[in-house]
């Protein structure tokens, strides 16, 4: 016959399992028969405490909030597009006082002119050797500049989630490869309006990645960089991210594992496509990239085919913390993900 004691053990062994941090403590209880076993089961049964996320989405929307009352209007030589890299700035003071805040400036020729341009690149230096580029364009529509067109999940979000990650890197620096965030200018087409999408085209866009992807070849920095990761229209409340068939083969792999890990498969390759996007850039160099892209963005009418894509109704009240949240998670997990290859 199984001794009580021994027989106490075993049944609180069996229920404590895996279900508590706590389960070294209450075993070493379980060992005194004055403590009562229901006392140990209601121990055991209670849910861990939850741990907060290490980026809060919430804060990732409140800082787009902030940005679009900033900037709504980041159209290249506007007044708010000097508002919005007065923003950037200023959550990078840190990084400016070491050095690791550099302003990439340069001309760019376009259909109506040159226009002077500016890419921000903020480093947070690791202890391996290599970098891995997280980028998002900051800049609104030229051609919708008459519009009340602000962006706020075509460039806002994601210039947020960038600020916010950066915020992380500063308290946790990288312990493997370097990560730099790189806000690009440029990504959108510019004509005068009206606005027509097909005043896109492989010379009139992508102005910022184009210039940082030969600037880079030339210094010799492109060799350095282990994975490009654009972050572009993911902070849709109903977020669906693209599985983009032109990006690198092992980041697509990698981003699917990344949403199998922190439980968000379900917002990750429900549908697949190729954009146009400002990883091309980088991709036709031989840099391994990766466009994470939601592109079914808003109901598809008569009138508004692309959904709320380039139109008015891109607004802060169409994008939400959560897909923010999942959004910051993917991003985390990938860097981890890549430094363990």
């Amino acid at each position: 016959m199984i001794p009580a004691s021994a027989h106490r053990l075993s049944v609180i062994h069996r229920a404590v399992k895996d279900l508590s941090p706590f389960r070294t403590v209450i075993l070493r209880v379980a060992k005194n028969p004055r403590i009562s076993p229901l006392l140990l089961l209601a121990l055991a049964c209670h849910p861990a405490p939850a741990q907060p996320p290490a980026i809060s989405g919430q804060s990732i929307y409140s800082l787009t909030a902030q940005l679009l009352a900033a900037a709504p209007k980041r159209y290249n030589g506007s007044p708010g597009h000097l508002a919005a890299e007065n923003f950037l700035k200023a959550h990078f003071k840190p990084e400016a006082a070491k050095g690791d805040l550099i302003t990439d400036e340069f001309t760019a020729t376009t259909p109506i002119g040159p226009q002077t341009m500016r890419n921000y690149i903020v480093r947070y230096p690791g202890k391996r050797d290599g970098i891995i580029v997280l980028a998002s364009h900051y800049e609104t529509n030229y051609p919708l500049r008459d519009t009340n067109f602000v962006g706020a999940n075509d460039g806002a979000c994601t210039s947020a989630l960038l600020i916010e990650i950066g915020a992380y890197l500063r308290a946790h620096p990288p312990q493997g490869y370097s990560v730099w965030l790189v806000f690009d200018d440029g990504e959108e087409a510019v004509a005068n309006p009206p606005y027509d999408p097909n005043q896109w085209s492989d010379s009139n866009s992508l102005y910022g990645t184009r210039h940082l992807a030969a600037k880079w070849y030339s210094d010799g920095t492109l060799q350095r960089i282990k994975a490009f990761l654009l972050a572009d229209m993911i902070g849709d409340k109903n977020l669906n991210i693209l599985e983009e068939e032109q990006s690198t083969p092992w980041l697509r792999a990698l981003l699917k594992q990344a949403a199998a890990n922190t439980h968000h498969s379900a917002y990750v390759f429900q549908t697949e496509g190729s954009e146009e996007d400002d990883h091309l850039p980088f991709l036709k160099r031989g840099v391994p990239s990766l466009d994470i892209i939601d592109v079914d963005y808003g109901p598809h009418t008569s009138a508004t085919p692309d959904g709320y894509h380039h139109t008015a109704q891109d607004t802060l009240d169409k994008i939400s913390p959560q897909s923010l949240q999942i959004s910051a998670d993917l991003f985390l997990e990938l860097i981890h993900l890549i430094n363990q290859r």
